[in-house]
């Protein structure tokens, strides 16, 4: 499941290298398929520099994450009922902290990405609105085997915004929540927000 979610999130948070085709104009299959193209083509051109300065990497995934996820939506389903009550500029510091948890923990894992022939996008599948799209796409994996990947977008004023992503049936937005919900209510958003800044909270994927 790491490894997996480890892919699926790297390959959207790429998705942002797509910022200039991906227009509102344009669906959420056609964001998926037109970023993962791009997005090994942009590594591509700097895999070497890349791997020498980490940063460089980290930086390049924190240009890109902004424009395609909605993080204060996924922050907030994130937090669930412990959010309420919780100020904008409160959301808007534990979406910055967690940003930095997913560019931190994922952003190498670009490097693992050498052809698109791991990635396939499947025909679009029950009933899709501007409040839920699924992305319905899979992955192979190194013994031949597929595992399924969804991403959930949904439409903003800006666009459509990715907010989660279910690998194997296992939602990162719901496995997160698992975990930070009850901190939040034990301790309030403020000190979690500074916990996980600091590094002080782990974050497990399943």
């Amino acid at each position: 499941m790491k490894k997996i979610l480890l892919t699926a999130l790297v390959l959207l948070l790429g998705a942002g290298q797509a910022g200039a085709f991906a227009k509102d104009a344009n669906d959420p299959v056609a964001i998926i398929e037109e970023a993962t193209s791009h997005i090994l083509e942009a590594l591509e051109s700097r895999r070497e520099e890349c791997i020498e300065n980490p940063e460089l990497l980290r930086n390049i995934v924190r240009e890109d994450l902004m424009p395609l996820i909605d993080l204060n939506y996924s922050s907030r389903l994130i937090l669930g009922k412990s959010g309420r009550g919780v100020s904008s500029e409160q959301l808007s510091d534990f979406s910055e902290a967690m940003s930095n948890v997913l560019i931190n923990r994922y952003a190498d894992g670009l490097l693992l990405f050498r052809s698109n022939e791991q990635f396939e996008v499947l025909p679009m599948k029950g009933k899709n609105t501007e409040k839920l799209t699924r992305v319905r796409t899979r992955i192979r994996l190194a013994s031949g085997s597929f595992a399924p990947v969804d991403y959930a977008f949904h439409k903003t004023e800006e666009g459509w915004k990715a907010f989660d992503v279910t690998v194997e049936g296992i939602s990162y937005v719901l496995t997160f929540r698992n975990q930070i919900s009850p901190r939040v209510e034990a301790d309030g958003i403020d000190k979690v927000t500074a916990d996980i800044i600091a590094g002080n909270v782990s974050l497990n994927e399943q």
